[in-house]
């Protein structure tokens, strides 16, 4: 690394923070698998340890989320809901979360108490128990507000699920539309106003995932965060040494997402989602798992949006409104700092 000092991008689930986690954490971390789980070198959503005849997948996950509070949710809400979605993309049932929390001296006891209580809402909701953390206090001024860090705890039921699993000839399911949370955020936080509100996706998608899972061969999932369904799909194509074809007519956008996006010259496709994911089947298993994920209550607007080549590997491709053809990169970063 060039860089003497880390910049922001570093953070943004994009490309540069690839490389800083290719040559400086793989580079000096030298045990990096335990008990022949899943190890950090798979760079997947989490890893895992073998129990016996059991094995446990495990996810980690930091939240700095501004504003604290968004239309749609809170950092509570984002906390319990990233550490759930991280280790159901991966295969596993949710069972427990572990948490920590660091608050700025002087934050709002009734803030604390609203964000507390959104953890356990969403925890509920996801059928997790929250089973341990710690809770630190920074001097004024030297932290904005608060910060959560979650580790989410699921029990693998079937096979693991690993973004190298996609295969040619695969379709390409999106649980529904893109883009909602980074800019619902980013229009709450600078005060823009549109004719239609603007609300984040933060969800538990386990259910979702869950019903994929019980309807067809599910090869990988991954659910959508920095660096957007891009970012997502890019992780995949790399990993699998497979292409990736999208048809941008398929993709579901809300038209206030859509327009919203215009006029802050943003791709929607690059924009964090907090409650989606991109799930990789058997072609002949597409239709039957659309409809499964499309009964539950966060697939709803769910659809097929491509499918899985073996030319060009490594690349994700897109099928423009106007006909032509375009290359979807890895975004270098979230466009926007601190939504998640």
């Amino acid at each position: 690394m060039t860089e003497e000092t880390v910049k922001l991008s570093h953070g943004a689930g994009g490309a540069t923070e690839d490389t800083l986690i290719h040559q400086l954490f793989l580079k000096v971390f030298e045990n990096r698998q335990a008990r022949n789980g899943i190890s950090l070198d798979a760079l997947d959503d989490g890893a895992s340890i073998r129990i016996g005849d059991s094995e446990v997948i495990l996810s980690t996950d930091g939240h700095t989320v501004d504003p604290l509070f968004f239309p749609g949710g809170d950092l509570g809400r984002l906390a319990v809901c990233g550490a759930v979605n991280d280790t159901a993309v991966m295969g596993a049932e949710p069972v427990a979360i572990l948490d920590a929390m660091i608050v700025e001296e002087g934050f709002s006891m009734s803030d604390l108490r609203k964000i507390v209580e959104s953890m356990n809402e969403a925890a509920v909701e996801a059928g997790a128990a929250i089973i341990a953390g710690d809770f630190k206090v920074m001097p004024r001024g030297s932290l904005d507000g608060m910060v959560i860090s979650t580790t989410g705890v699921g029990v693998l039921k079937g096979g693991r699920i690993l973004d190298s699993q996609a295969e040619p000839g695969d379709k390409i399911i999106l649980t529904g539309t893109v883009g909602d949370h980074g800019i619902a955020l980013l229009s709450k936080r600078e005060g823009l106003e549109f004719e239609t509100s603007l609300v984040s996706d933060v969800s538990p998608i386990n259910e979702t995932v869950a019903a994929a899972l019980g309807a067809g061969e599910v090869h990988c999932m991954k659910d959508i965060t920095r660096g957007g369904m891009a970012m997502a799909l890019n992780e995949i194509a790399d990993k699998s040494n497979i292409s990736m074809w999208l048809q941008q007519n398929s993709i579901p956008v809300k038209p206030s997402v859509r327009a919203a996006s215009e006029m802050l010259g943003l791709d929607p496709f690059e924009v964090t989602c907090e409650g989606k994911a991109v799930i990789i089947v058997r072609g002949e298993d597409a239709e039957k798992t659309l409809e499964a994920v499309k009964s539950t209550k966060y697939g709803r607007d769910a659809a097929i949006v491509g499918e899985v080549r073996e030319d060009h590997p490594g690349m994700v491709l897109l099928s423009t409104l106007v006909g032509g053809t375009r290359i979807l990169r890895k975004p270098l970063g979230e466009p926007i700092p601190r939504v998640c």
